[in-house]
């Protein structure tokens, strides 16, 4: 498993960014606000920042979003497609920065079952057109 994490500056594309992952079948991320480092330090009028470089970042919005989600392994090809066609080549200038990190450990990730499992359990709910109580017993058969 992965943590992929995608510092988005192009956050128009956002919320179709989502719809794309989702629909890919990577779900679970979560969306922090954030900003770059000489965004920050130009907002303070920090004597760090010359003037010119100062310049550059005048009128640009200074929030990013910072997305992470734990991905399987055999999932990056995917993501990495969805951000490609969603939020363009990342090489480009003020559009982001995508990596990952590997993960030894993940406790409390629900992992999305298979849509064949999905039907495995909801048949496995019914019987002969009965659905299944909470208890186990056919609906109808503790009546008798």
């Amino acid at each position: 498993m992965k943590l992929m994490v995608l510092i988005l500056n192009k956050t128009e594309a956002l919320e179709y960014l989502l719809e794309g992952l989702s629909a890919a079948g990577i779900g679970g991320a979560t969306i922090i606000p954030s900003s770059g480092m000489a965004m920050t330090l130009s907002k303070m009028n920090s004597s760090f920042l010359s003037s010119s470089i100062r310049s550059m970042f005048s009128g640009e919005e200074d929030d990013n979003k910072t997305i992470i989600s734990v991905i399987e392994d055999d999932q990056l090809d995917l993501a990495r497609r969805v951000v490609y066609n969603t939020v363009g080549d990342l090489s480009q200038p003020n559009t982001g920065i995508m990596f990952t990190v590997p993960l030894d450990f993940v406790e409390g990730r629900r992992k999305k079952r298979r849509a064949e499992d999905r039907k495995d359990h909801k048949k496995g709910k019914e019987e002969n057109g009965k659905k299944k109580v909470s208890d186990g017993t056919l609906k109808g058969e503790k009546d008798r």
